[in-house]
Formats: structure tokens, C-alpha cells, sequence
């Protein structure tokens, strides 16, 4: 796949939905294999969006590898940067769903994840710094050797789209403080943050999305995001602050939301859209799949999410 528009960094794993809503993994049955990992499913909501995505990321020596890479390039992103660790597994992640709002997850990723052993010699730096759009996740500054392989990518860019989705998964990092070091040594950067309420807090020291956005401003970043969940989105830029509301919806599994959020604003900002635009697209390709059971296999087109904004703001 040539002339890559996206490349994204970060978690893949194998996602295990359960088909009984409402109970606990003990009670359930059976359950849906899908694609997952929020890196690999914002590359596959931007390539169902129309841009030619790759995912950076490590599978393990077994049968989920073959898997997640025909799983890729059945949703049209390009698998070249898909690694293979011989000594670890492919992570698993369980999940469980109670709507509206408790979705807890079960990660099979002991003793690591193969995503976290990703080397400076697996990258392609002269493609790292070509691409228009490099998105990373906050996971894989949690250990290393993908901390140092993600601050080295990082650093091959200039000029272009840098986007850093803050994805705090407490479980994976030793303290908050340590957290808090390697963000705003990535956000250094990068031109874009994405994160809600907590990961904020967790980057700049305050959850207020105003407070933050502008704390995020002043590390050097062009446009900060911060989701506020009911309340919405808000976005900061040099030229001030704007706002998306919330889209209702009946909501059936929210952990796939933050992630089409993702790959929307990937279109949004290759697109050149301003930033409410941008929100308000994102924020409504994160409601439909928040409706919907699965992550990667249920991203949006630019023809549904354009039809869920006419039909929620009548314009």
C-alpha cells in the first residue's frame, strides 16, 4: 500500500465480546472474537473512512497472530508494520457489558505484551516522518522497550500531524507520577493531545477541561481535546475553545467509542476541518459505535456519521 496517509503505534490485541449483555464473566456463555487494541482500531475507523492506514504494533508466535493480521487487511489497513514476538502471546482482552456506562475489561497480557516489546529496529523511520498523520498511545510509553521506540518515533517527526491519544490504563503503569514524566515527555512532540477527564488530570495535573486544554497548549501543542463523556467534547487551539454536545443514543457497548473518535479525527485533521467541525464529526462517529456491540468490525463510514449529524442537529 503506497502513499500512506496514517500510521498508527500502540496496543493490538484480540477482542472477546460476550454475547450474553448483563452478566458477569462467570455467567457467560459464548462469546465474539474481533479485532481490537485502540491503535489498531483507530487505523482501521480511519482506513474505513477512506485513508490508507497502517497499525506499528507486535503479535505473538500463535495462532491469534495470522488472525490479527488478516483481520487488518480485511479492513484495508496495510499489515507491514505487524511484528512477531517467538516468546510471547497475543494479548487477549475480555470484556464484560452493562449498559449504559460499566463495561470492565479483563486484559490477557502477562508477563508482556508483545505490543510492548515493539524496538527501534522494528520501525521505518523514513516512513515514520513521511506520513501526514502519526497517531501513538500513552500504553506504550508504560514500559519499555516501546517507551524508548515510541519517544524515537516520535522524534523523527517535524512538521506534520503528531497526535498522541493519552489512553491511561492505570493497571499497565507503576504510579501516576511515572505516568505523568513520559506524557509530557511524548506531548513534547506532538501537535495534537486527545484524552478524557482523567487522562488529562493524569498528563497535566487538573481534570477541568478548560484548566487542561490550555496546561496542554502550553507544552507546544497546536489543538488539545479533552472528552467530557455526557457533557461532550471540548477543543482548545491558539485561537480559542469550542465545544461539541453529547449525541444520545442507545448505547450497547461504549469501549469502541474513544477509538472511532479517534480514527474520525484523523479524517477530520487530514481534512483540514476546523476544530469544531472536527469535534462534532469525531464525537458522532464515536456515538455509533457506541451503539453497536464490536469495536474494529462496527467502525462507521463518512456516510453514517454524516447522517447521524443531520438527523441529531437538523443541518
Amino acid at each position: 500500500m503506497a502513499n500512506l496517509e496514517v500510521i498508527t503505534m500502540g496496543r493490538v490485541s484480540v477482542d472477546l465480546y460476550p454475547e450474553q449483555i448483563g452478566v458477569s464473566l462467570a455467567e457467560v456463555h459464548t462469546f465474539a472474537k474481533s479485532l481490537g487494541g485502540s491503535a489498531t482500531n483507530v487505523a482501521v475507523a480511519a482506513a474505513r473512512l477512506g485513508h490508507k492506514s497502517a497499525v506499528i504494533t507486535k503479535v505473538g508466535d500463535d495462532g491469534f497472530g495470522p488472525y490479527v493480521r488478516a483481520a487488518l487487511e480485511g479492513f484495508g489497513v496495510d499489515a507491514r508494520f505487524v511484528g512477531t514476538d517467538p516468546d510471547l502471546r497475543t494479548p487477549l482482552a475480555f470484556c464484560e457489558i452493562f449498559p449504559p456506562d460499566d463495561f470492565p475489561i479483563t486484559f490477557y497480557r502477562e508477563p508482556k505484551a508483545p505490543d510492548i516489546n515493539i524496538e527501534v529496529e522494528d520501525l521505518d523511520l523514513e516512513e515514520i516522518s513521511d506520513v501526514p498523520l502519526f497517531w501513538v498511545t500513552g500504553t506504550g510509553l508504560s514500559e519499555e522497550p516501546s517507551r524508548s521506540t515510541t519517544l524515537k518515533a516520535l522524534a523523527a517527526r517535524s512538521g506534520q500531524i503528531t497526535v498522541i491519544d493519552l489512553d491511561y490504563r492505570p493497571m499497565l503503569w507503576g504510579s501516576r507520577e511515572e505516568t505523568e514524566r513520559w506524557y509530557r515527555e511524548a506531548l513534547g512532540h506532538a501537535t495534537v493531545a486527545v484524552g478524557n477527564q482523567e487522562e488529562v488530570e493524569v498528563a497535566v495535573g487538573t481534570g477541568d477541561p478548560h484548566e487542561a486544554s490550555q496546561a496542554l497548549l502550553d507544552l507546544g501543542l497546536e489543538l488539545a481535546i479533552v472528552k467530557r463523556g455526557p457533557e461532550g467534547v471540548l477543543a482548545r487551539t491558539s485561537a480559542g475553545v469550542v465545544e461539541a454536545a453529547p449525541i444520545e443514543v442507545e448505547i450497547v457497548n461504549g469501549l469502541g467509542a474513544g477509538d472511532a473518535f479517534g480514527g474520525a479525527l484523523c479524517h477530520a485533521l487530514l481534512s483540514g476541518w476546523d476544530p469544531e467541525r472536527a469535534i462534532r464529526f469525531a464525537n458522532a462517529a464515536g456515538a455509533i459505535v457506541a451503539s453497536r456491540l464490536a469495536c474494529a468490525d462496527d467502525m462507521p463510514t463518512a456516510d453514517e456519521v454524516e447522517d447521524l449529524l443531520r438527523r441529531t442537529t437538523n443541518v
